[in-house]
């Protein structure tokens, strides 16, 4: 997938190094968490402290007891999901749905579960670089991302090499039989991304940021509050 440059600063005339970012798809642009730009004209905090994600909220306090996360391993023709409430992190379900039709039954799900933001995996190889799946799941998750932040909601990407390793070896441990470990394995391999995400406290997660302004101010004020956890 080509790779965009453009100018943050409306006041230059020409991009600078210091004004460029990376352009991953049509709908969002994908912003390392250490090196995040805030894209607002009104200050120029990174987007990383103005939009913490959960894990980074529960290491800097481990009382902290809002936001819960969903998590997304996604294939061919397969998605799965798992959702982490608290320290509770399990699986949840597997999607044989693509395209609209998987994000907005993502949408639904992550509504019902009352989440606010979403992880999802992002395909390495052992060096740590992408490979040619990194693109469709990028895509993916671009759009996910303007229609979760048109609710407040924020979608990051964690790596997810090995996750599916790590998921069959649970699974046996488990004492899931075949059947049942060829139908769960893609929920229990997104289980495995969440609990990595957890486990490194949000450490070189990356932030998918709409790249529409309109859209970019939903995402920064969040979601409405929840009573329960904020009252009046």
């Amino acid at each position: 997938m080509a790779i965009q440059l453009i100018s943050l600063n409306p006041l230059l005339s020409s991009p600078t190094k210091q004004n460029l970012v990376h352009i991953q798809c049509r709908n969002s642009i994908f912003l390392p968490r250490r090196s995040q730009l805030n894209v607002t004209a009104a200050a120029s905090v990174p987007w990383e402290d103005r939009l913490p994600a959960n894990a980074v909220r529960r290491k800097r306090d481990p009382s902290w007891r809002g936001g819960f996360s969903l998590g997304v391993d996604l294939g061919l023709s397969r998605t799965g999901v798992a959702l982490s409430k608290g320290f509770s992190v399990r699986p949840l379900t597997v999607l044989e749905l693509r395209g609209q039709k998987l994000e907005l039954r993502l949408l639904d799900i992550a509504e019902k579960q009352e989440v606010d933001e979403f992880i999802v995996g992002l395909p390495k190889c052992s060096k740590g670089r992408e490979t040619e799946q990194s693109n469709k799941v990028r895509s993916v998750a671009g759009r996910l991302a303007v229609l979760a932040a048109e609710r407040g909601w924020r979608v990051y990407l964690q790596d997810e090499h090995g996750t599916s390793a790590e998921a069959l070896d649970h699974m046996i441990a488990k004492g899931l039989g075949k059947s049942a470990r060829a139908g769960e394995i893609d929920a229990y391999a997104a289980m495995k991304v969440l609990e990595r995400y957890f486990s490194r406290c949000g450490e070189g997660v990356e932030l998918v940021v709409p790249k529409q302004l309109e859209v970019q101010n939903k995402l920064l004020k969040g979601p409405p509050k929840d009573a329960d956890f904020y009252p009046e």
